[in-house]
């Protein structure tokens, strides 16, 4: 839930503190800043992992252990007074509500120089935790502890009161997911809706393919991606797929505009936003005498950044439909979307090979592989992404490792049917 890749940072000072006025001047903030347009040039990544006490994986993490093991990368929301230091390759760790460690690497010019940077930052962390006890888990979802929030502050908890009327998928999203999130540009201005319409519709095939989160606090949940349904089990109006049609753009804005708040930053108070108050609403006035203010440009910053969508716009694209990966495949989906995207007509093939299984989130998150359609365009996309992967600057022995893992994950159990 933290951004990897700030291109389009918070404004500050008096444009932070500009009062939106109404809901045309909040909308074209937004399309301001989630959409910068340009040639594809950078890559960022976000890995996700549970922590855990090696040999006892089921024990809920004390925070001060945690906070003793991360040293000076403590993030504040742990350590208030910790220096927050960057991991060695630049990459800044975060910490999920629960304790997941999130490495949310800097953006690289290059998927060679993107690997090298986070396989450095990821074996200082691993070893950093081994030091003190600590392991990290390859699975998407918390395999053995049942969520519980670790992190104490006003967002989260506001945030875990809000989701507790909606059922467990909020607090569970919250403390016990893991994800693997890729940062893309948007690209230039006349092939963003086809881009932008491509990596939706690869969702599905791709969460399936790599789908590693079966296993929730000690029992089988019979999903492939258990932390796919928790996302979308927490609140639809801020985790459903964005619409693709000819001005993605413009629904975004719409829509940005139209979802309740999720928390109002209040000093000394609790974050509750109140009930059913969207952001035009709260601009508009309808939330005057209940929030006290009227909302600024950084408010709507902050809104944004309670969007939990497949695809998140933030100047460029943040995918965060994939379950994190075992630590030594973390590159292959990584490497597979960069080349499913890298020339205009793979991102055309790419949508006429998804175009039967477009928007089946839920059953591929069910059913995975053994779903025999999503099965079968999963097939199609990683033998055209593999195809592709020689157009990257990663080594051929690299390729050959990604193409052979991806192949693997996608004929696996073909022969038992």
């Amino acid at each position: 839930m933290t951004t990897a890749r700030p291109v389009s940072p918070a404004p500050g000072g008096a444009v932070a503190a500009k009062v939106v006025s109404d809901r045309a001047e909040g909308e074209a903030y937004v399309a301001s800043v989630c959409f910068k347009h340009g040639p594809p040039r950078l890559l960022g990544v976000e890995l996700e992992y549970t922590v855990h006490y090696a040999g006892a994986p089921r024990r809920p993490l004390d925070p001060d252990d945690l906070a003793r093991a991360l040293g000076p990368h403590a993030p504040r929301t742990l350590s208030p007074d910790s220096p927050a230091r960057p991991l060695p390759a630049g990459s800044p760790l975060t910490l999920e509500p629960g304790g997941q460690v999130e490495i949310s690497a800097l953006p690289q010019a290059s998927l060679r120089e993107l690997a090298a940077a986070v396989t450095a930052d990821l074996e200082h962390l691993t070893g950093l935790l081994a030091r003190h006890g600590f392991v990290l888990r390859d699975d998407g979802i918390d395999a053995h502890r049942a969520p519980a929030r670790l992190l104490d502050t006003p967002r989260y908890a506001a945030m875990e009161r809000r989701f507790a009327p909606m059922g467990p998928g909020g607090v569970t999203m919250m403390c016990s997911t893991a994800g693997l999130q890729v940062c893309v540009d948007a690209g230039e201005a006349d092939t963003f809706p086809a881009r932008w319409a491509a990596i939706h519709a690869l969702g599905p095939p791709l969460l399936a393919l790599f789908a590693n989160s079966r296993r929730h606090a000690g029992r089988d949940t019979g999903a492939a991606s258990a932390r796919w349904l928790a996302v979308m089990n927490t609140e639809p109006c801020r985790t459903a797929a964005a619409a693709c049609g000819p001005d993605p753009v413009d629904s975004w804005s719409r829509r940005v505009l139209d979802t309740p708040l999720l928390v109002v930053r209040r000093g000394g108070e609790p974050w509750d936003a109140p009930e059913d108050l969207s952001f035009a609403g709260w601009a508009t006035g309808r939330g005057a005498g209940r929030v006290l203010r009227r909302p600024t440009l950084a408010d709507l910053d902050y809104h944004l950044s309670t969007m939990f969508t497949p695809v998140r716009p933030h100047g460029y694209l943040e995918v965060r439909y994939l379950d994190a990966q075992p630590r030594h495949r973390w590159l292959h989906p990584v490497a597979l979307l960069t080349a499913l995207l890298d020339r205009p007509s793979t991102v055309d093939r790419v949508r006429e090979v998804c175009a039967p299984v477009e928007g089946e989130w839920e059953r591929a998150a069910r059913a995975g592989m053994a779903d025999p359609r999503i099965a079968a365009v999963a097939r199609e996309v990683a033998d055209l992404g593999c195809a592709e992967l020689g157009r990257t600057d990663l080594t051929e022995e690299t390729v050959d490792r990604i193409s052979e893992g991806v192949q693997r994950l996608a004929h696996a159990g073909e022969g038992t049917k």
